[in-house]
């Protein structure tokens, strides 16, 4: 039998008992637990978590901080050459020096690494606020917050309107309680919970009980009280949820296809280098050490370092520019985001609204609608929203506290059906003066007045066809000009105490309520600027088309072409996939089509961002690239986001999305630079080793080179990025990266065969007896031959690889039109002086370099302005072809 198939006999149970019963069951008490008896039901059903899914262990987090692509490509290269240098015959050739540096390299990028993810977590626990959530529950009798995965089973948890349900709870007590569970059956209809112990009849499933709350569902309105059945994994919405789930891999695959580019090419050289070399010198052991080396060479020691403190960096900069990144892979979102989806309400325009005008069916100002829209809003108990909130701010009006107060004591709620987002209405049951029930309406205009059948107008009841077209046009014009409207209705019920949504017709209109829903100041220019920056504005909104209209028209969004919710129904997937990418607004929008609509466009290739921050927005936030969301939020919303905003305002975020591509294009630098570098000195190796008597470079001096050059780049996050970089979306992936090597990589090998003939037929034979190798029968000589050989070459290759950092780092002239920041320009220079003294101290002798005469630096001052002459020749010629450089 299954796990879940067991949870759901044992749950199921509880539905069908009394709860005095399943107190006695479980050893609990309507008092909740004491403080002892905790421990011991903790110990015996668990903790209310998820090892190994939600929770972020340590664990969990150094296999993130050292297990990569990059640091495994780097461990089996560092074993390899381990075993090679251990098999070496000569106890005086061993040399595990490339392996430690390589394993040095994954310990160090895997420990700072780390070091930032532990930071990030003690962030997150400072802004514990922002994404955990506190529950009520009754302990010893006495009411308790504590946070929700501190809850045991027996626990007696109390809930209300906007509460995750923490657990599987048999519910004892409720007020008109109504819940979402969307979490877990993925249906958007609201159902009322009851407590009373049903009865055994025809199957249901477990979720059809209407007595049991299930952990991640959504309390919508009203209260409850509950006795917790199950917690953690041995919950329904845990028996399902898949462990250690990591949905939005887009940054790791990005990773694995830069890992597969330089895999592709070190697969290809070593078995090519080894034959070369086997069959020119003879001596293959030597001939697969070098080929190992050459693998070594190619693959950029520091790229996770880099990449870990690129992204420190950028995580760091966006904290002080009120973005909190939760995840620091999460900077790929902003990166290469190029959709941002949002609702308008407090994105585009003021989170909080003003009432304007309240009126009957043809527009004249009506007490009578304010009234009953006060006691509708007052009454209702689900989560406030601005609409409820600019009502209910009508009981300070001057002059007329006294009248709303004596509204609310003559007038008592009975029940109610809350606002969902199918129906888009709230309706509320009262207690008239005379004894008699009426029932109150507002919400949705079109879906208030499909339920009347009739209009109040100066205290006459008219049936709606009387009205004619008048009941439209009152509101037409305010829709036009942006206000939001929303319609209000009533109807006398007698003596009925109870409401079902079958009540909800033959309904009377009796009125609009008008609100003044006005742009930011700041939405304007936030439009523009992500327009700038080439991220496409999509709104999707629940609110009518009208209004939605006017503002996108205000804000300078296009909105000639409008798709509904319910035209969107009517659409097939691959019909919508190909509308959504001219239709710029989406109105009148439910949950459901939301996720819908972020899927199609992600289908289309796009990196979509959502930004959302209420409980009909968690199913968008999690199908979204990368979730949005703002700290006034509701917890399930800022808990399913990557990225939390501490304002809502597109300013903050259009500054994320610039330091998000500003990290980006400083990674890419390193490595494209890097690896087209690394390549061209692959590439002269492999040249000369087929045709000198020696090894052009030794494998240490190789890895020295590149491990020198490395160091360099770690100064990389902070370089400067040109304005042109911003301006479009990043795509982190290798697709251009074999492209880059193969165009700038060749042209560093042209001049090192030059310095190569240099070295080998004039500065060599100078000052080794004015001959060549071959004609050297000294042993001595020809070492001193070898030393300055490979002295010379690894001095031109390591100044021309840090000075074409300074002209591949930017399409502009470098240091003309675009400067590197001076932390990379001091660090470059200094590099060049450090390294080149190197070959005048004894430490030269330990990598087997040499000093060399003072005029061999003119001739490699010649060669590098060659170099990055004819460098940036060629670079012109690639942004002319490819439209881009980095």
């Amino acid at each position: 039998m299954s796990k879940a198939t067991l949870l759901d006999s044992r749950i199921k149970q509880y539905a069908y008992r009394e709860a005095a019963q399943i107190y006695r069951d479980i050893g609990a008490s309507p008092d909740g637990l004491s403080t002892d008896y905790v421990e011991i039901m903790r110990e015996k059903y668990g903790t209310n978590s998820f090892a190994g899914r939600r929770d972020d262990t340590l664990l969990r987090r150094l296999r993130r901080a050292f297990i990569n692509p990059f640091n495994v490509t780097l461990f089996i290269l560092g074993i390899i050459s381990l075993v090679t240098d251990v098999l070496q015959t000569s106890d005086f050739s061993k040399n595990t020096s490339t392996a430690v540096i390589i394993f040095s390299m994954i310990l160090i990028s895997g420990t700072i690494r780390l070091i930032q993810e532990l930071r990030a977590k003690n962030a997150a626990r400072q802004l514990d606020r922002l994404i955990h959530e506190s529950i009520t529950v009754k302990r010893g009798g006495e009411l308790l917050e504590i946070p929700a995965e501190k809850l045991v089973v027996g626990d007696v948890v109390l809930l209300s309107a906007g509460d995750r349900v923490p657990a599987d709870i048999r519910l004892t007590k409720v007020t008109d309680l109504f819940v979402s569970q969307a979490a877990i059956t993925g249906e958007s209809a609201i159902l009322e919970k009851s407590s009373r112990t049903l009865r055994h009849g025809s199957p249901r499933t477990l979720t059809q009980l209407e007595n049991l709350a299930f952990m991640a569902t959504t309390v919508i309105s009203g209260k409850g009280e509950g006795i917790v059945l199950a917690v953690g994994k041995d919950t329904l919405y845990g028996s399902f949820a898949k462990p250690d789930a990591e949905d939005k891999k887009s940054f790791q695959q990005g990773a694995n296809s830069i890992a597969w580019v330089m895999i592709r090419f070190i697969a290809v050289l070593i078995p090519f280098v080894f034959i070369l070399l086997g069959i020119t010198g003879g001596n293959w052991f030597q001939s697969f050490a070098f080929a190992l080396s050459v693998a070594v060479g190619l693959m950029p020691e520091m790229l996770p370092m880099v990449i870990t403190a690129c992204l420190a960096r950028g995580s760091l900069s966006m904290s002080r520019k009120q973005t909190i990144i939760k995840d620091i892979n999460a900077m790929q979102g902003f990166g290469s985001m190029d959709v941002l989806c949002m609702d308008k309400t407090g994105t585009l325009t003021n989170e909080s609204i003003l009432l304007e005008y309240y009126m009957d069916v043809l527009g004249n100002e009506s007490a009578e609608v304010l009234d009953i829209a006060f006691l509708n809003s007052s009454y209702h108990s689900g989560v406030r929203n601005p609409i409820d909130n600019a009502i209910r701010a009508c009981q300070t009006m001057p002059g007329r506290e006294a009248h709303f107060a004596q509204l609310l004591a003559e007038r008592q709620k009975t029940d109610e059906i809350p606002f969902d987002y199918a129906r888009k209405i709230v309706s509320t049951l009262v207690t008239a003066p005379n004894g008699e029930n009426q029932l109150i309406m507002k919400g949705d205009i079109a879906h208030i007045v499909s339920r009347c059948r009739y209009v109040a107008y100066r205290g006459k009841v008219l049936p709606m066809e009387d009205a004619g077209e008048s009941v439209s046009s009152v509101v037409d014009e305010m829709l036009q000009d942006g206000m939001k409207v929303i319609a209000v209705a009533r109807k006398n019920v007698g003596q009925q105490n109870r409401i079902t949504p079958a009540d909800e017709a033959d309904m009377i209109l009796v009125g609009y309520l008008a609100f003044f829903d006005a742009p930011k100041k700041t939405a304007k220019a936030s439009i523009e600027a992500l327009k700038r920056l080439e991220v496409t504005p999509k709104i999707l909104t629940g609110d009518q088309t009208d209004v939605a209209v006017s503002i996108c028209r205000r804000v300078g969004i296009s909105s000639e072409t409008v798709l509904t919710g319910a035209e969107l129904d009517e659409m097939t997937d691959s019909e919508l996939r190909a509308v959504v990418e001219s239709v710029p607004v989406f109105s009148e929008l439910t949950p459901g089509q939301k996720v819908r609509l972020v899927s199609a466009l992600e289908q289309n290739g796009h990196t979509v961002g959502f930004l959302g921050d209420g409980i009909n927005d968690i199913p968008a936030l999690c199908e979204a690239n990368v979730g949005i969301s703002v700290d006034t939020a509701v917890d399930a919303a800022k808990d399913a986001a990557d990225v939390v905003l501490l304002q809502k305002d597109l300013g903050v975020l259009e500054q994320g999305i610039l330091e998000g591509r500003k990290t980006f294009t400083n990674m890419l630098k390193y490595i494209k630079i890097t690896a087209s570098s690394n390549f061209g000195n692959i590439l002269s190796i492999v040249c000369a080793s087929a045709f000198l008597p020696f090894l052009p470079m030794t494998s240490l001096q190789l890895l020295l080179l590149n491990l020198l050059y490395d160091v360099l780049c770690i100064i990389l996050p902070w370089d400067n990025v040109d304005e042109e970089e911003t301006l479009s979306p990043r795509d982190w992936s290798g697709k251009t990266l074999g492209r880059f090597m193969l165009s700038f990589g060749p042209i560093s090998s042209l001049f090192d065969i030059a310095t190569f003939l240099f070295l080998y037929y004039v500065l060599c034979p100078m000052l080794c007896g004015g001959t060549t190798y071959l004609n050297l029968t000294d042993p001595a000589l020809q070492l001193q031959y070898v030393a300055l050989f490979q002295t010379g070459w690894f001095l031109e290759s390591m100044w021309t690889q840090v000075l074409i950092l300074h002209f591949l780092r930017t399409r502009k002239i470098p240091f003309l039109q675009s400067r590197p920041s001076l932390p990379v320009m001091c660090t470059t220079l200094a590099g060049i002086a450090l390294f080149t003294g190197i070959t005048f101290t004894r430490a030269a002798a330990l990598f087997g370099l040499t000093e060399l005469p003072l005029w061999y630096f003119g001739f490699l001052l010649i060669v590098a302005l060659l170099y990055m002459l004819l460098t940036t020749v060629v670079k012109a010629f690639y942004q002319k072809k490819y439209r881009e450089l980095i």
